[in-house]
């Protein structure tokens, strides 16, 4: 496993490891002996139908709970060994479910950041370098022109984009991202996928996961997919080889055909 020369740095290339892992609630099981390894670099999407497990095995690796069974290390660190609110301040997490209530700008939300929070602490204020860098994140996403605009005049698809640049203002090893395209329309979910892909290959060392239940939803960039069906991993590896028709059908319990256009990916019934 990756050790780390600093909190949350790996001095290898891995980044998250789930071994496998079960996770058990109220006698259910929601994740049977699920194993997963991200190495620095890698753009992972995690694909299953709703209830498959896709957000739970996300937890794991977000160090948001532990296992029942098994071993997670997240940034060179093993669950259960570790205090994970630290931890979780060097992961980028982007959920489009964040609630804001304060009354703040696009701009002031990206600054939360670097708290954590769902509005600015008091007394607390960024450094110089910080607020350049939030800068920087906004304009790469293409959101800069809304920068002092309400955040409850944004529309979704602004919105989805200054989280992206929220969760990775503080500098993370890795950005989990929980359905981002969830609420958007057609043109707003091809921004936010633009703006993924041109991210990534700004961020060449940046690990990511994306979870969705939409091939539409899967960014160009995407370097590796796995597929779950009922808290179990049915495959995983390099996205072309796993994103067959075959494991699309097992997948999702349903004979779809799959083909891939321009680095996107389509699911259309298969032929009786």
């Amino acid at each position: 496993m990756a050790r780390t020369g600093s909190y949350g740095r790996p001095v290898n290339t891995t980044v998250l490891f789930a071994d496998r892992v079960d996770l058990v609630r109220g006698g259910r099981h929601l994740l049977s002996d699920a194993t997963m390894r991200v190495d620095e670099g890698e753009h992972w999407v995690l694909l299953g139908a709703n209830g498959a497990g896709k957000s739970t095995l996300l937890s794991l690796l977000g160090a948001v709970v532990h296992p029942t069974r098994g071993v997670v290390h997240v940034l060179g660190h093993r669950l259960g060994r570790v205090d994970m609110r630290e931890l979780r301040t060097h992961i980028g997490h982007v959920d489009p479910r964040l609630t804001i209530d304060a009354p703040l700008t696009l701009f002031e939300v990206v600054l939360t950041g670097l708290t954590n929070t769902p509005d600015l602490i008091p007394r607390w204020s960024a450094t110089e370098a910080q607020i350049a860098r939030a800068h920087r994140l906004i304009a790469s996403l293409g959101v800069d022109h809304r920068s002092d605009a309400s955040w409850h005049t944004l529309s979704q698809g602004e919105r989805g984009r200054a989280l992206i640049a929220r969760a990775l203002l503080p500098d993370p090893a890795v950005l989990l991202l929980d359905e981002p395209a969830t609420g958007l329309d057609l043109a707003a979910r091809e921004q936010l996928l633009s703006a993924l892909d041109s991210l990534r290959s700004e961020h060449p060392s940046l690990a990511s996961i994306l979870v969705t239940h939409h091939l539409e939803e899967i960014p160009v960039s995407t370097t590796h997919a796995l597929l779950i069906r009922d808290g179990r991993v049915l495959a995983q590896g390099t996205v072309d080889a796993v994103l067959t028709t075959e494991n699309v059908s097992a997948c999702f319990d349903h004979p779809v055909e799959i083909t891939k256009q321009r680095g996107r990916w389509l699911a259309t019934a298969s032929p009786s």
